[in-house]
């Protein structure tokens, strides 16, 4: 069974929709009172930001599968720089080795902003986030290591940020 809710992500998905629509609900209550002081502007410039986090994810992904159907595919106008024949390193691949982690972590960050620093309480959804991703982040670092072997080492001495670029 253990196998199975990893394959199919249950031991992140039962509690990210649960812990993700109280967080919601937390904070758009917390954005829209009076007492938080956030403005119609700021509201708006978030949303504005929360749809472009969620298309990079998407564009991110989109470069994953393209690549997986055509690897001679152009990505942002150029030839893909491919290692070992199989991982893409172009792109946001060529960025970060997770950079869809970075989109969900940075999404997260976006409900939590209009909430102010008033109270650490919204930002308990990017904490946790942060946390469920590094240690995934890690675990999939331990078993593509394995299943690429020196690809992989390559890859990764192509594309030496895990997450968030320059930091870790």
């Amino acid at each position: 069974m253990g196998h199975y809710c990893r394959k199919v992500g249950l031991h992140a998905g039962l509690w990210r929709s649960s812990f993700h629509s109280i967080h919601l609900q937390y904070t758009g209550v917390v954005a829209f009172t009076k007492q938080s002081g956030v403005t119609k502007c700021c509201c708006n410039s978030k949303l504005l930001d929360f749809c472009g986090r969620l298309s990079s994810i998407s564009r991110a992904n989109k470069q994953k599968h393209v690549f997986k159907k055509n690897p001679n595919a152009h990505i942002w106008g150029k030839r893909p720089k491919v290692v070992g024949g199989k991982l893409l390193a172009s792109g946001y691949w060529g960025i970060t080795r997770h950079c869809n982690y970075l989109g969900d972590l940075l999404l997260a960050l976006s409900f939590s902003l209009p909430c102010g620093a008033s109270s650490v309480i919204p930002f308990f959804y990017p904490i946790y986030l942060l946390i469920l991703l590094v240690w995934r982040e890690r675990r999939d670092e331990a078993r593509c290591s394995q299943k690429y072997k020196e690809v992989w080492a390559e890859y990764c001495k192509l594309v030496p940020w895990r997450i968030l670029p320059f930091v870790y």
